[in-house]
């Protein structure tokens, strides 16, 4: 694959209307919004089927509440809001109220990472990865695009139990296909290679993709996969790749602290230690400005993951 004919799109205008046609599909869903319902696109929901939507307005852990009743009822239960106040201001109710009585609670949230942009870093949530990997009975999903947003939509749908999956405010570029497959625990790989893998999740697997051509004009072979499930994670794909391949990176618009790359560690340790780098955000917090232009200051480049790689295939024995 390559960068050619690449579009970005919305990945909230996907969420809405994959949720829009998962309701004419099945009358058990219900949405339950917190004042955002707008801005995150469930509003075509609520308009077609008023009887199924909430909005609670500025209270999202009452809205992570109302989802868990509902959801006790019998219902499949989508809470969207943003991923600060989704997993962060929510995060004990999710805890508990959630994931302790695992309930079908699907909680949805944009404006995830360094990419919310001019909103600044209360509203830059780079941690809810960590977190929601974190409790019990909790599926953690990262779409990389639109098209794969629109797919975790019915997958979480059909999923017994607690799922999270957090996407982007800004455009993204479109590097899956609608009709392309998506199991919840797999990793997909993108372009295969030899040399190295490069692990991505969300914005940054396109990231990883220029990163592999860039690479690939050195002589150096570049897997690429796409790590669009954070947890449970696909333990044999990465397995594989260290065994294939030797050296591994992970990029992700997330902490480094306790994101994908600290979970990949933890695969590796345990299975097939090679060397690994990552690119992501430091143990700091953001700051105001254009998407691009934090992505390129915290380092969430193709010229960092290549400079990684690079680095990482060094370290090799």
């Amino acid at each position: 694959m390559t960068s050619a004919g690449w579009k970005s799109e919305s990945q909230r205008s996907y969420f809405g209307k994959a949720l829009l046609e998962l309701g004419r599909r099945n009358p058990n869903v219900v949405v339950v919004g917190a004042d955002t319902t707008e801005s995150i696109k469930t509003n075509d929901f609520g308009k077609a089927f008023p009887d199924r939507f909430v909005q609670l307005g500025i209270a999202e852990p009452n809205m992570i509440s109302a989802a868990a009743g509902l959801a006790a009822a019998g219902k499949i239960a989508f809470a969207a809001t943003y991923s600060v106040f989704g997993s962060a201001h929510t995060y004990n109710v999710i805890r508990q109220n959630v994931a302790y009585t695992n309930l079908d609670v699907k909680i949805f949230c944009s404006h995830a990472g360094l990419s919310v942009g001019p909103d600044g870093a209360t509203h830059q949530m780079n941690e809810d990865i960590g977190l929601m990997r974190g409790i019990p009975r909790m599926t953690v999903l990262v779409p990389a695009d639109g098209p794969e947003t629109g797919r975790c939509v019915d997958a979480a749908a059909e999923h017994p139990g607690p799922v999270y999956c957090r996407f982007s405010r800004t455009d993204v570029p479109t590097v899956t296909r609608a009709d392309e497959p998506f199991r919840i625990g797999r990793a997909t790989t993108l372009q295969d290679g030899s040399d190295v893998t490069l692990i991505g999740c969300g914005l940054m697997v396109s990231r990883c993709l220029l990163a592999a051509e860039a690479l690939e004009k050195d002589g150096v072979s570049a897997r690429v996969l796409n790590l669009s499930t954070a947890k449970p994670l696909d333990v044999a794909a990465i397995d594989k790749a260290a065994r294939d391949t030797g050296a591994l990176v992970t990029a992700e618009e997330h902490t480094v602290v306790h994101g994908i790359g600290a979970a990949v560690a933890s695969v590796l340790a345990q299975n097939h230690p090679v060397p690994l780098g990552m690119v992501g955000v430091q143990d700091v917090f953001g700051e105001s400005g254009e998407a691009e232009e934090l992505l390129a200051k915290y380092g969430l480049t193709v010229e960092r993951i290549v400079d990684v790689a690079r680095a990482t295939r060094k370290r090799r024995g």
